[in-house]
């Protein structure tokens, strides 16, 4: 007796959820860009609002200024974060059977630093100027590497926390660090006048978008 074909099984919620988050980041990140790109002046403007406030307070609390360099300069530093990305990969392939997530990580990561720079050049947006400048940093502003690569390496390892069912306390904790860093390192760019606000939010929205294709093609890699 011939039996029907039977149609596929849909998609799990939470593929689904993802798949849909994905396509806003998406959506968001390209209008953010295409508005930077395009200098449409409304964000211009309020970018430049910011930039002037948030510069008077950095000049007026240089002890508060200090701190964040360091945090921002060594703790959220994009090679800090390359390297504790290194070292999960390290550890994922002394695990042995893990190898195709510590490929996977390394590539993901490689990723977030290729479309980071290629957007650099592409887009070339000039970083703030100022007479009397707190901290300098080098390359065209949006978006922010140091936003982007932290929100890439600390989301694809909270992932992984969850992935290979780590236990509460560490999980939590990795994530209320996790929180304070993406947000961290974001706000210290701006406080410090090395990026536009607009720059933080690109390399957040960029950064959120990578960890969630990412995740999107392990969970069908395991599939």
């Amino acid at each position: 007796m011939h039996t029907p074909p039977v149609d596929a099984p849909p998609s799990p919620p939470d593929h689904r959820l993802a798949v849909r988050a994905a396509l806003v980041l998406a959506v968001c990140s390209v209008l953010l860009i295409t508005l930077v790109a395009v200098r449409w002046h409304p964000l211009m403007s309020l970018d430049g609002d910011i930039a002037d406030t948030t510069h008077r307070w950095a000049v007026d609390e240089p002890g508060l200024t200090h701190v964040f360099r360091i945090f921002t300069d060594w703790v959220w530093d994009p090679w800090t974060m390359r390297l504790l990305c290194a070292v999960v990969v390290v550890w994922l392939v002394w695990r042995r059977a893990a190898w195709w997530t510590a490929g996977w990580l390394a590539v993901t990561c490689a990723l977030g630093t290729a479309v980071q720079q290629s957007l650099k050049a592409a887009v070339d947006r000039p970083r703030p100027v100022w007479p009397d400048p707190v901290d300098t940093a080098r390359y065209a502003a949006y978006p922010s590497g140091h936003v982007l690569t932290a929100t890439v390496v600390l989301g694809l390892l909270l992932w992984l926390l969850h992935h290979y069912g780590a236990g509460r306390a560490l999980r939590h904790t990795a994530l209320a660090v996790s929180v304070v860093s993406v947000l961290g390192v974001g706000l210290t760019r701006v406080w410090l006048g090395v990026h536009w606000t607009s720059d933080v939010l690109g390399g957040w929205l960029l950064g959120a978008l990578i960890v969630t294709l990412a995740v999107l093609v392990h969970a069908r890699r395991q599939a």
